[in-house]
């Protein structure tokens, strides 16, 4: 065969391989966010924290974050909102529940009520709750 034909083959084939590799398998795990039992869970207070969680939020509070950390203990799932302007923020779990393959993480940042004396301080809210360890992905909503 002519070096020409060799190469169109070969590129032929390269392409049959990546829309089979796309076309199967390769996907990023899906949720259909069906309910199939709550999550027992604690929140974590910032004086319980394990050392090295402590660390790790603390070089990720500037920004918005999502994480999970699994000593042998359990499972710490935390939400960060990054830094806000003024002190007077909250956070509110919406939803905590498993699905069929995976954990829902549901939070909002509460800001402070109008008129309510807050910190002018920059503050950096985030959460943290502890369950027992789970084999599932946590899915952050």
């Amino acid at each position: 065969m002519s070096g020409k034909i060799k190469r169109k083959l070969t590129g032929a084939a390269l392409g049959a391989m990546f829309c089979c590799g796309v076309l199967s398998g390769c996907s990023v795990e899906d949720t259909n966010g069906t309910k199939v039992s709550d999550l027992n869970y604690v929140i974590v207070e910032e004086n319980e924290l394990p050392d090295e969680l402590a660390e790790m939020i603390e070089e990720k509070k500037a920004a918005d974050f999502k994480m999970t950390y699994e000593p042998d203990d359990g499972l710490y799932i935390v939400r960060g909102y990054g830094e806000q302007a003024t002190g007077g923020y909250s956070i509110r779990i919406k939803d905590c529940y498993l699905t069929s393959n995976a954990v829902l993480f549901d939070t909002e940042l509460v800001g402070p009520r109008k008129g309510e004396s807050v910190s002018p301080n920059p503050s950096f809210p985030y959460i943290v709750i502890k369950t027992e360890k789970r084999e599932e992905t946590v899915i952050f909503e």
